[in-house]
């Protein structure tokens, strides 16, 4: 996927359950019970933090799906760097209609920013290295699509969507399987020579036997200290690609980057991303 805008197609279904489930069976009382339906306002949506934008293109989403009368200005791009005071859209319209949809623009905004922050961090401590920062499945359920477009708003990388986009062969593949070596023939008789295989490993005697055997594209170096991933780097020779994951805290991106892996992968990026603080304000 790429860090442009997806279509409003893809993404309707996903801002029109979340609007659904706001909306209720009866919708918005409070607003329908005090604000007179021809009063007219402009709001704004501002940064309360310092941070990297993402989920803006859901907010306008969520704001003409409420009422496509409403005119949405953005004045900040999802992928931009933000800090607190900054002005990042405007509503123009329907009372009503801005505050019916409020909570779902902000939810998005606020969660999507986080992940792309704690992304553009990460990213960071990569500096001087061609090493990538890439998350992973370990996403909201549902919501996968759009965490993964805020990593790349980020400056990461994303890994496979799902199940079906790659043989990823992990440690209890290999066990059920029968071992690294059966994984791997199975993998040079069946698979189609469009898709590409990576398989874990978390010893070095398991990576050389991988590199003897054939039939991996991708080496995932799983839970190794950052010595033992240089000298992993030292026995792969650039034959294969090598990702380093597993206890990838912050404090040790540039120490495992320095390495010379080719791609660092973190759950923490989508699953404990901290939310930016994103207001609407009238």
């Amino acid at each position: 996927m790429t860090q442009g805008p997806l279509p409003d197609l893809i993404l309707e279904p996903l801002v029109r359950a979340a609007l659904m489930e706001d909306l209720g069976t009866y919708g918005d009382i409070t607003t329908r019970t005090v604000i007179p339906a021809d009063t007219r306002y402009t709001a704004r949506l501002n940064a309360r933090a310092n941070g990297v934008l993402s989920g803006t293109q859901i907010a306008a989403l969520a704001f003409r799906l409420i009422d496509p009368a409403l005119k949405v200005t953005a004045h900040k791009s999802d992928g931009d760097s933000i800090a607190s005071g900054d002005l990042l859209m405007q509503i123009e319209g329907r009372a009503a209609s801005i505050l019916s949809a409020e909570r779902v623009a902000l939810n998005f905004v606020g969660r999507l920013s986080g992940i792309a922050t704690l992304t553009a961090s990460f990213v960071a401590e990569t500096k001087g290295t061609a090493t990538r920062i890439t998350c992973t499945r370990k996403t909201t359920p549902g919501l996968r699509l759009v965490e993964k477009q805020a990593v790349l708003h980020g400056g990461g990388f994303n890994h496979r969507f799902s199940l079906s986009d790659a043989i990823m062969i992990k440690d209890n593949h290999i066990a059920a399987a029968g071992g690294i070596r059966t994984v791997l023939q199975a993998v040079k008789a069946q698979a189609s020579h469009m898709v590409r295989t990576e398989i874990e490993v978390d010893r070095l005697d398991q990576l050389q036997e991988v590199l003897d055997e054939g039939g991996a594209d991708v080496v995932l170096l799983d839970n190794m200290d950052t010595l033992t991933l240089r000298d992993a780097v030292k026995i792969n020779a650039g034959r294969l690609v090598l990702e380093a994951s597993g206890n990838m805290r912050i404090d040790r991106i540039a120490e495992v980057a320095a390495t010379g892996v080719d791609y660092i992968s973190s759950g923490a990026l989508t699953h404990s991303a901290q939310t930016i603080d994103i207001g609407l304000d009238f």
